[in-house]
């Protein structure tokens, strides 16, 4: 019975949870100061909307809730109570209205970059911020441009690896730098989490929790 109270009277300490594997966007929160545990989700990407922006938060809503349950079955089981806030995310590239996520091959990607090269394209990120009684979720968009690419350029970007794991193929921050003429927007956005809009978010719904986490990160 004492030991049940003693759980019962412990205050539990803010958590920062990622729930995305992706080690830029861990990297980017950590470039802010901000280091959060990774909780990936699990669950099967199935938007029901069309429009970018809106796949985005749709897909980074569904994210975050699937861990936020998660969290709240160890929780249950622990007697802790979740306290902090928990990050979904995701991103596209859209071109002529059409949404571009990870290649799932070779020839994908070789299409891809194909597609990109010589013209402006769009890229859309999607976050969602849960706490334990708030829910905020939002879009970014930016613009970016690609210069001309020859064939061999498109295969030798290909076949250098950072590719498979992007959407739209290409990673803005890698070797694709060479082929890019400019943006329009957050370039953290183009790196799958735009960092500055998070920031000012989470200071608008959570102000507490980010100088606490802030405080113990310092």
């Amino acid at each position: 019975m004492e030991q049940r109270r003693d759980i019962e009277n412990i205050k539990p300490a803010c958590r920062l949870i990622l729930a995305s594997a992706s080690p830029r966007r861990r990297e980017l929160l950590e470039r802010i100061g901000l280091k959060p545990e990774i909780h990936p989700s699990t669950l099967e990407e199935n938007p029901l909307c069309t429009e970018p922006a809106q796949v985005v938060m749709e897909l980074a809503g569904q994210k975050a809730r699937d861990v936020m349950a998660q969290v709240r079955e160890e929780a249950r089981t622990t007697g802790i109570l979740f306290s902090g806030i928990i990050i979904g995310s995701d991103t596209v590239v859209s071109v002529d209205d059409e949404i571009l996520g990870k290649p799932a091959d070779r020839d994908e990607a070789l299409e891809m970059i194909g597609r990109i090269q010589g013209r402006s394209h769009r890229v859309y990120t999607g976050v969602a911020i849960l706490t334990e009684d708030r829910e905020s979720c939002f879009a970014v968009e930016t613009r970016v441009d690609v210069y001309p690419m020859s064939d061999a350029e498109i295969e030798a970007y290909v076949d250098c690896g950072e590719s498979m794991d992007k959407a739209g193929a290409y990673g803005i921050q890698g070797s694709f730098a060479a082929h890019i003429r400019g943006i329009d927007g957050s370039y953290t956005n183009v790196m799958g989490l735009p960092v500055g809009r998070l920031y000012q978010e989470l200071k608008r719904i959570c102000p507490e929790k980010i100088e606490d986490l802030l405080k113990h990160t310092a």
